[in-house]
């Protein structure tokens, strides 16, 4: 199969959560450690994390795993200056999938079959969709990651998603519509988390 580096964007501030959600933990690991074993755990390689504000505190998270860091100073200008740094270090690649930390519940099947699905479709975007949109974990052939370092600093890669319709794979992916932005986000996980039927 062809290869599929991964990018991991951690370089946000939290502003909505209040406090650096990367550092939020669930079943006892970090959002963004957590985030990173799944990466490790699936075909995805190389792994490249990408983190900016609170980066004192979020890098030890990472200490001793397999992974390349990337410390963007400007991760205050927007997303698009964290996807720019990772595919620069991402290397030689057949495609990259932009992943968030704050996707906790996405599983390291998610992302071996998001993989195996785009490669099979033979088109350039794959995107996971759910709750009527498509989003992250997204795949970029690498034909597209000129258009990927030319995100302008507060673009992300939906712009690119919704630049060609007709270029995209959809994965339909539950798993992905829980995010970690807001303290109600966190509670309402941890709390479906410790039901006995979860």
């Amino acid at each position: 199969m062809p290869n599929c580096g991964i990018v991991i964007l951690a370089a946000g501030a939290s502003t909505r959560m209040g406090t650096p959600k990367q550092l939020l933990r669930l079943d006892g690991t970090s959002l963004l450690r957590r985030a990173v074993q799944t990466a490790i755990a699936s075909v995805c390689r190389p792994i490249i994390v990408v983190i900016g504000a609170n980066a004192e505190k979020v890098q030890p998270e990472l200490e001793g795993l397999p992974v390349s860091v990337v410390l963007n100073s400007d991760w205050s200008r927007g997303m698009g200056t964290s996807i720019r740094a990772g595919i620069a270090a991402v290397g030689a690649v057949d495609a990259v999938m932009i992943f968030l930390c704050d996707q906790p519940l996405v599983t390291a099947g998610s992302l071996d079959d998001l993989v195996a699905s785009h490669f099979r479709s033979n088109k350039p975007i794959s995107a996971a969709t759910y709750g009527g949109t498509a989003g992250t974990p997204v795949i970029f052939a690498a034909d597209l990651f000129p258009e990927l370092h030319a995100l302008g600093d507060a673009q992300g890669g939906k712009s690119i998603i919704q630049r060609y319709p007709q270029e995209l794979n959809s994965f339909p992916l539950t798993l992905a519509e829980a995010d970690v932005d807001t303290p109600q986000d966190y509670n309402r996980i941890c709390r479906d988390r410790e039901r006995p039927d979860m």
